[in-house]
């Protein structure tokens, strides 16, 4: 096969422009967790990308050299489409699907079942082995719809990692009790991941977590609704109205509009810790 010409691909492979696409399939989601990004909840505006924009961009993405996506929201599942839609962007490339792993009951469960794909990986949020913990943040009874859900999945032969979003130290020996029953489940420690609570949308309303400028954030490309944006942290909500400072443009496809602006943004952005991009 031959591989992909032009600038983005170049950039690719020389680590200029990470390999990753994001994609914000929606914004609604059953829960509304106490530090998330985009304000999401069963009340937020949908503002969905459709079926064939998703597996557009995926498309798109392989052609101008990118290597993977990420699917993320809101809650992607709420999307009847999605599992049909996943099968078929990942005949492009391979991809991460980012959800809360409530919704793995009945048919939803089943559906989901056909996504054991070795191109796929849904990534289930989880941040304590206490369950009065996990859900003060989280909603109730998100901790144990999530230890149901994730044994149903591996025996279904989908693959599972496992996000865990926190206050404190990444390293801290508290988060060891969580890692252990993460490791019960089969899961490697390599797909467990621990990160930091980003003070963007909810989160900054409520002063939580660390402060990010673009320097801070991944430059991957992410897609969305509302437009392209510098990184998955870029597309944030704040008390109900969207950030524009990481916009890179309202123009989604085709997708060699967003990258190009993403490369020239990133050639462009000034030295020291300091640089923000002021993308408007």
């Amino acid at each position: 096969m031959t591989a992909a010409q032009g600038p983005i691909a170049d950039a690719v492979r020389d680590g200029t422009l990470p390999g990753r696409v994001w994609l914000y399939s929606n914004y609604h989601c059953n829960l509304a967790c106490s530090y998330c990004l985009t304000e999401s909840s069963p009340r937020s505006e949908r503002r969905e990308l459709t079926a064939a924009q998703m597996i557009a961009v995926a498309e798109q993405a392989k052609e101008l050299g990118f290597t993977a996506l990420g699917i993320t929201g809101g809650e992607p599942f709420l999307l009847p489409w999605l599992p049909e839609a996943v099968l078929e962007m990942v005949q492009h490339l391979p991809l991460v699907l980012l959800n809360n792993g409530t919704l793995f009951v009945g048919e939803r469960l089943e559906r989901a079942a056909k996504l054991a794909h070795p191109g796929i990986a849904l990534q289930i949020s989880l941040d304590s082995h206490l369950p009065d913990i996990n859900d003060m943040a989280r909603g109730p009874d998100n901790f144990s719809k999530v230890v149901e859900s994730v044994p149903r999945l591996l025996e279904r032969g989908v693959q599972v990692r496992i996000a865990t979003t926190t206050a404190g130290p990444l390293d801290s020996p508290a988060l060891d009790p969580l890692k252990a029953l993460v490791a019960s489940w089969g899961v490697p420690a390599d797909d467990h991941i621990v990160r930091p609570i980003v003070r963007r949308g909810r989160a900054d309303e409520r002063g939580l977590g660390v402060q990010a400028i673009a320097r801070d954030i991944p430059s991957e490309l992410c897609i969305t609704a509302d437009g392209a944006f510098w990184g998955s942290f870029g597309p944030t909500v704040r008390n109900g109205r969207l950030d524009t400072d990481l916009l890179l443009t309202r123009t989604i496809l085709p997708l060699a509009v967003p990258a190009n602006a993403l490369l020239a943004a990133i050639g462009g952005m000034p030295q020291g810790a300091d640089a923000a991009l002021g993308i408007r």
